[in-house]
């Protein structure tokens, strides 16, 4: 694989497929800070809510699991097409037979098979990133990724809600939604066509295609680099997913910020990550991935979310110093991008499979995240559900002084030729 055209660790070749992301996620981020909310708000108490977002997260996780082999062996390109359209159907039927006529047992079931749409969209395109750029290269490109992914669904998706909510309602908010979804699914079907994203696992049997599937689970248990990245991944996102349900019940339920107030807030937290992302994404390179993961990620995670609950309790409605910890989560949150690239190296024979069980802890993330928080709210309240989580970034930052990954070099990358005068990759063996 030659080296990718890039600009600043972004591939040129692949930048629709960036914007994409971009303006899909925008749409689907549309809900996110107050859905939650609007369900109570309906006649649902906060545990039926709560559950609402369970099952869309388990949903979620099923298909961030399977996308990564059903890119590879259906490309890229097809699994993103089937990733929008199921999107747009399903959350018509939402809104309209779910919400519309407050359904619950309705909206547990659209609002969780629409949990498959977004997950096969965004990580096939991570497939057809890994098929196209070089592993050393893989960190910055990824950062790219989770940048473009923070511009959709954190500053888009929650700063523009703060003005249409006040103009169009929670309800009119949530169908512009798909106009947003479908401008970014068009753009992927039609500006990607001749980006390559077909592997010799394209061509391979049905029953070979079963048996290659059948690695993203098989590889969990018998990698045991794979199971503890997995962990750390997991934990990775968990207050990205969990405050936006249970933070929302604090500022506007108990402090007395305006929902408009918490969703600048929340855009605050996403519109810091758009730069940390690509700055982790490069600074991984050199200062080791795992590393990064510890320090910055594990132990920066766990004290901004203390920070997350603890300054806004005690300073109260006061909007400038709940901007802290909202900018203090989006600088270490983001120090995790290096771990979408330890999944391929981990597995390079079964590429495909690495990127699944990437996938599936972002989708486990997803689901645990508000079960975590349905669970420990009704004993511990919100102080608890933080602790909770801090106590598990903690405990990610123990596993990552056990695994063990041979990051490429870079300089090596970029300095070394081997006798066809080809510049190649030797792993750094030294342990990060």
């Amino acid at each position: 694989m030659k080296s990718a055209n890039n600009w600043f660790g972004l591939p040129v070749s692949l930048i629709w497929g960036y914007i994409a992301i971009a303006v899909f996620m925008s749409g689907d981020g549309f809900e996110m800070a107050f859905l939650s909310k609007h369900i109570t708000d309906l006649g649902f108490s906060p545990a039926q809510s709560a559950l609402v977002f369970t099952l869309y997260g388990a949903a979620a996780a099923l298909a961030a699991w399977s996308s990564g082999v059903v890119a590879e062996i259906i490309t890229p390109q097809r699994a993103m097409r089937i990733g929008f359209l199921l999107w747009v159907v399903m959350h018509i039927l939402f809104m309209t037979l779910g919400l519309g006529l407050r359904n619950y047992p309705l909206m547990l079931l659209f609002y969780g098979i629409r949990g498959l749409a977004y997950p096969l969209f965004i990580y096939s395109f991570v497939m057809l990133v890994v098929q196209n750029v070089p592993k050393h290269q893989l960190s910055s490109a990824m950062g790219w990724f989770w940048a473009m992914y923070s511009v959709g669904i954190g500053c888009v998706g929650s700063y523009l809600p703060s003005f249409t909510i006040p103009w169009l309602g929670e309800t009119g908010t949530l169908w512009f939604a798909i106009a947003w979804v479908a401008a970014g699914g068009l753009m992927a079907m039609f500006l990607l066509r001749n980006v390559g994203g077909e592997s010799e696992k394209a061509h391979l049997s049905n029953r070979e295609k079963l048996t290659e599937l059948s690695r993203a689970v098989t590889i969990l248990f018998t990698n045991r680099n794979i199971f503890l990245a997995c962990l750390i991944r997991i934990i990775n996102t968990l207050s990205l997913f969990g405050f936006a349900v249970i933070m929302p019940m604090l500022f506007v339920g108990r402090l007395g910020f305006t929902m408009s107030e918490w969703l600048q807030i929340w855009a605050v937290f996403f519109f810091v990550t758009i730069f940390t992302n690509i700055m982790w994404g490069v600074l991984g390179e050199y200062i080791g991935w795992i590393r990064q993961v510890r320090w910055f990620g594990c132990l920066g995670c766990a004290l901004s979310s203390l920070a997350f609950y603890y300054l806004p309790v005690t300073f109260g409605h006061n909007f400038w110093m709940a901007l802290v910890p909202a900018v203090m989560l989006g600088i270490t949150v983001a120090a995790f991008v290096p771990m979408t690239a330890v999944f391929p190296v981990l597995e390079p024979k079964h590429k495909g499979a690495a990127i699944s069980i990437y996938n599936l802890s972002a989708g486990l993330s997803n689901f645990l995240a508000p079960a975590i928080a349905s669970l420990v709210l009704p004993f511990f309240d919100i102080k608890g559900v933080v602790w909770t989580y801090t106590a598990l970034y903690l405990f990610a930052g123990a596993l990552t002084l056990i695994i063990q990954v041979e990051q490429p070099s870079r300089k090596s990358a970029e300095n070394k030729v081997n006798r066809y005068g080809v510049k190649v990759a030797e792993p750094d063996k030294s342990r990060i």
